[in-house]
């Protein structure tokens, strides 16, 4: 992430430096999302989530969540092909990038039917980015850390002059992403397996389009599943819970034999879909920006 404008520029300079800035059109992408996710969530809890504005809303969503991915995935491969000497990746290490991933479900959900699970996994990533954007760029550049002579009790070594800390409220931002990223990653990671068996349901009772999607996101998932600890923790407990449930007495033994299938086929297929086989060495992908 780029570094706040200098303090010595005037604030409207300031502004106009950092809203130039690709990494600007990223935040403003995901403070967009937000929005959008929040005016679809009050239709949705008034029972309008088929009204024009919930529609333009959900669409609008993640129009800003394919902006905020395809940013990122053409920064990175701009950064590629500026060093000299690196190859550009092929198809499949291009797949494996999770940017990329985000970046192909985005435009997925986009044109698909409304589903407003979808947008729960997006969201609480947007919260931790514009929350990360705004502590480390937008407030510096709003309110500069001022800078103390060097001949102050509080003067950094070698006579450079010392920085005040930094304001309240971005502390306070860094303490609310340090505390409370991990449980939201396992909240992303439960939220988007949830979501596979929403539209296994849809594909059962046949609703238009499911499969194609069923068939789709299910990529996404295995993807997910290879480089994310919190998809495998969120898949692991649940796994952990059937387990004891059908370990239960009263459990029929049909039932415990069909759970022992069930197993024993998705071992079978974690296996048979392994891309680390095929992308050289299955190095993960980068982290979802």
């Amino acid at each position: 992430m780029a570094p706040p404008p200098p303090a010595s520029m005037p604030l409207g300079q300031r502004m106009m430096h950092l809203a130039q800035t690709l990494q600007f059109g990223w935040f403003v992408g995901h403070l967009t999302l937000l929005f959008c996710s929040l005016r679809y969530s009050l239709s949705y809890i008034f029972f309008q989530s088929s009204s024009r504005w919930a529609r333009f809303s959900y669409r609008t969503a993640f129009v800003a969540a394919a902006a905020t991915y395809g940013i990122v995935v053409y920064k990175a491969f701009r950064a590629r092909a500026r060093s000299s000497g690196r190859q550009q990746p092929g198809a499949l290490n291009l797949l494996g990038d999770e940017n990329v991933q985000y970046l192909l479900m985005a435009l997925v959900w986009l044109f698909s039917y409304q589903i407003p699970l979808a947008l729960l996994p997006f969201t609480v990533y947007s919260v931790f980015h514009v929350a990360t954007y705004t502590r480390a760029n937008l407030i510096p550049t709003i309110q500069p850390p001022q800078q103390t002579p060097s001949t102050s009790a509080g003067a950094s070594p070698g006579g450079r002059p010392a920085s005040k800390p930094s304001s309240p409220l971005a502390d306070t931002i860094g303490r609310f992403v340090k505390e409370y990223y991990d449980a939201s990653m396992t909240l992303v990671a439960s939220l988007e397996i949830f979501l596979w068996f929403r539209v296994l349901f849809s594909a059962a009772i046949f609703t238009r389009g499911s499969w194609i999607l069923l068939a789709l996101y299910t990529v996404f998932v295995r993807a997910r599943y290879s480089q994310s600890s919190f998809v495998q923790g969120a898949v692991g407990q649940g796994v952990d819970r059937v387990d004891a449930l059908v370990a239960n007495q009263s459990t029929p033994p049909v039932a415990r034999q069909a759970w022992e299938t069930i197993k024993r086929l998705g071992r079978q297929a974690t296996d048979a879909t392994d891309l680390g086989r095929y992308a050289g060495g299955g190095q993960a992908g980068k982290k979802a920006q």
